[in-house]
């Protein structure tokens, strides 16, 4: 496992150090490379670092270099190397975040994120606060809450 683990790290930094110098977008040569991920199910596992080496080999060429400070098409965040490392961490901990019960840390991440935006929005510090699953979910909620403010 720390194979592969230190495999994915090698192929991010290689991945972040690039981002100044390759292209925003992808040539139409490494959208043809994406083929190589069409193939049928197999009967048996595949060996997990040729897994990683093929994602990395095709799939970062055909990535948008979001991160590298020259895409401009969508407001979108990009990831800093302590946002990718946060990130890969998060994801091994494996937390369901809906319940203090199901997931203590993400529960106070969440707590003490929420007081540091109020702080940065300068918002009372009793205001209320949630994250959601993305955009869609956002936008539902905000309209939920404004339908209970108006209901009022």
């Amino acid at each position: 496992m720390r194979k592969l683990l230190e495999q994915v790290a090698s192929y991010s930094a290689d991945y972040l150090s690039s981002l100044k110098e390759r292209r925003v977008g992808p040539s139409e040569e490494d959208l043809k490379l994406l083929n190589k991920l069409d193939f049928p199910l197999h009967d048996k596992s595949i060996n997990a670092e040729e897994v990683i080496k093929l994602l990395n080999e095709v799939g970062s060429k055909a990535t948008i270099a979001i991160a590298g400070g020259r895409f401009f098409g969508f407001v979108i965040g990009g990831s800093l190397p302590v946002t990718v490392a946060a990130s890969w961490l998060n994801t091994t901990w494996d937390q369901n975040a809906g319940l203090f019960a199901g997931s203590p840390i993400g529960t106070v991440l969440e707590e003490v994120s929420l007081k540091w935006l109020l702080d940065i929005f300068n918002l009372p510090t009793e205001s209320a606060g949630a994250f959601v699953t993305g955009a869609t979910m956002a936008n539902f909620t905000s309209l939920a809450a404004a339908r209970n403010y108006l209901s009022k």
